[in-house]
């Protein structure tokens, strides 16, 4: 019941020499649960990422994913420790719903540095740029620059013809 878009001229690379920025482990682009959904536009560049849904996961086109980054619409375990617990010892019985998961929003004409990691819940609309090794979750305006840990909107870029 769950469902990957890719369109039409990706790039998936996930051999170490695909990426000189070095890659720790092949793409992986997994739609977990009944109804999650992963879309990815044309023309998106993804580099040794894991992108993981359990709602949902829109990247717009002409974006590109650089290496090792994670997309993870989830925090995998629930963080309220009874509720962990009941969910390692009842494995099997696919109690998602005590799983915390937030669609994810990338816009078009993106960039997401390497190592970045964007969690649960974020919105980024288009254009924006995400730094290396930045944490990234919450809302931000198209063409925002988005940088650190927690990462914070730091500049919008011009947008303007020369």
């Amino acid at each position: 019941g769950a469902q990957i878009k890719i369109g039409d001229g990706c790039t998936i690379n996930s051999s170490f020499w695909s990426n000189l920025m070095g890659l720790y482990s092949r793409t992986v682009i997994i739609a977990r649960c009944a109804g999650a959904t992963i879309e990815i536009g044309d023309h998106v560049g993804i580099s040794g990422a894991a992108i993981y849904a359990r709602k949902g996961i829109h990247i717009g086109s002409h974006t590109a994913i650089g290496a090792n980054a994670k997309i993870l619409d989830n925090d995998f375990h629930p963080v309220d420790r009874d509720q962990r617990i009941r969910l390692l010892e009842n494995r099997k019985s696919g109690e998602s719903d005590l799983i915390p998961s937030k669609p994810i929003w990338i816009g078009k004409d993106c960039w997401i540095g390497c190592n970045s990691i964007i969690l649960k819940g974020t919105v980024q609309g288009d254009g924006c740029v995400v730094g290396a090794g930045a944490v990234v979750c919450g809302t931000f305006e198209a063409n925002s620059v988005i940088a650190g840990n927690p990462a914070k909107a730091i500049k919008r870029l011009d947008t303007k013809e020369p």
